[in-house]
């Protein structure tokens, strides 16, 4: 497959297929080939569907070729986390004791991203129940720019295939930085909606209260396309948002020059590469025109402390019926995680929650009078994956590294991951920006003249 194509945007890749210049099988047949070349080294595919994906891909011609077009990603070849449900797939959610489960139906996310046309090219590799370490029995991807460099967790298939352009979007979850740590590991743009913007209907859970489900792309663009497919109230979820879900695509202009908060204390305690980031950011930022002003942040040091305790509890819960009964089967990883949980008392408990709706009002007052918080998708900068052996829950590498995402699980706050700058090694950097609770589409509008100003986002790894 001719590689422009491969790493063409989904924005033009729906202009192409819409207009019939290009057909959606010839997409797919070419995406299926390179798959096959190069992911038996990159490892980010759990499960390819190849003969559901040129099934899909006919459909969609045939449908355009009849005048009925569904939309921007009529046609478009993705990838799916799997944790997601999809209807005689299986689904492991990075879990032996997964290994032959097959839905018998769709989950939300996955039917609302059907519905709008999309192709579904397969399953994608995960960590083991989505928390930070793949399960020592199967494949770890493998980051495209650097094989020694830690492809994130724990959407880590989802970062490596549009990364490796094996996908032009996937979807990834986020419980502690998700999609934003394999967003900024793997050099793609990641949005975590704020929670309850999009259905958990139909997922594995890790931690229901923290879990977010989002899209992985190219460009702020195309993850508003993709956002705009699957959020909205979804009766089998009933915490979802019934606030109306815009066309994000269709809302890329900023009306105002945004106010950026920078916290200097906080930025401060980063590795210096991730602070020189930062002020390059910022010199973008206010070549754009927008103000940037200093703010005083709350507690991150101690909600990112509290975090995995919380998440331990809850997935606790989540696995009670395969844990301890079937604890030989799981990882130490995941294991260790539920152990904390199991092990928490109810006063430690209500402590911990105490401090996390505190944080949360204390995050919705900061928000109140910025546009934009402006933090590292990463606690520390593209970290070899020898810089992060030992990297389990309540560790000091943990909080280090979760320190800039996992509180804005925490107060469920949408933050938006892009590509922001290069190593001395030449892998990738990311930058959120973090806005106030659904304010997802002044977010991609800001991620979009960010993106049109620099090029980070447009480079290539070397696969």
């Amino acid at each position: 497959m001719d590689t422009d194509v491969a790493y063409l945007e989904i924005s033009a890749l729906a202009e192409l297929i819409r207009s019939r210049q290009i057909t959606s099988t010839e997409v797919t047949t070419g995406l299926l080939q390179r798959i096959e070349a190069l992911d038996p080294r990159l490892q980010s595919y759990a499960t390819v569907t190849s003969e559901r994906a040129l099934s899909d891909a006919a459909a969609a011609d045939a449908e355009i070729a009849r005048g009925h077009y569904r939309g921007p990603l009529h046609g478009v070849p993705i990838a799916l986390k799997d944790l997601v449900h999809t209807d005689g797939i299986t689904t492991t959610a990075g879990m032996t004791i997964h290994a032959d489960f097959v839905p018998d139906k769709d989950g939300t996310v996955a039917a609302r991203l059907r519905a709008a046309g999309s192709v579904l090219l397969g399953k994608v590799h995960m960590t083991e129940g989505a928390f930070s370490g793949h399960h020592p029995d199967l494949p770890t991807p493998v980051n495209p720019w650097d094989e020694g460099t830690w492809s994130g967790v724990s959407s880590s298939g989802s970062g490596v295939s549009v990364a490796a352009g094996l996908a032009f979007g996937a979807v990834g979850s986020d419980t502690g930085g998700s999609i934003r740590l394999p967003s900024g590991a793997n050099g793609v743009t990641g949005m975590k909606p704020t929670w309850g913007r999009v259905s958990r209907a139909g997922i594995f859970d890790l931690a229901p209260s923290l879990d977010h489900l989002g899209p992985m792309t190219r460009s702020a663009r195309d993850a508003a396309i993709m956002l705009s497919a699957v959020a909205g109230w979804d009766p089998a979820d009933p915490t979802t948002s019934p606030q109306p879900v815009p066309d994000y695509a269709d809302r890329l202009r900023l009306d105002r020059p945004p106010v950026v908060g920078v916290d200097r204390g906080l930025n401060a305690r980063f590795d210096p590469e991730t602070q020189s980031m930062l002020v390059s950011v910022e010199y973008v930022l206010r070549d754009l025109g927008w103000r940037i002003v200093d703010v005083d942040a709350p507690d991150f040091l101690t909600v990112a402390a509290d975090w995995s305790a919380m998440c331990g509890a809850e997935t606790a819960l989540v696995h009670d019926a395969t844990y301890p009964s079937r604890q030989e089967e799981y990882g130490p990883v995941l294991g260790g995680l539920i152990e904390l949980g199991r092990s928490l008392s109810a006063v430690d408990l209500e402590r911990m929650s105490q401090r996390r709706r505190h944080f949360t009002g204390a995050m919705n007052r900061l928000m109140e009078d910025i546009d934009i918080f402006l933090l590292p998708s990463i606690g520390k900068a593209s970290p070899t994956i020898a810089d992060l052996e030992g990297l389990s829950a309540g560790t000091e590498l943990f909080e280090q590294i979760t320190g800039p995402t996992a509180p804005i699980d925490m107060c469920g706050l949408p933050a938006l991951t892009l590509p922001s700058g290069f190593t001395v090694r030449d892998t990738p950097l990311g930058v959120q920006f973090v806005g106030p609770a659904f304010a997802e589409a002044a977010l991609f509008a800001a991620g979009d003249a960010y993106q049109r100003a620099t090029d980070h986002h447009l480079r290539r790894p070397p696969v």
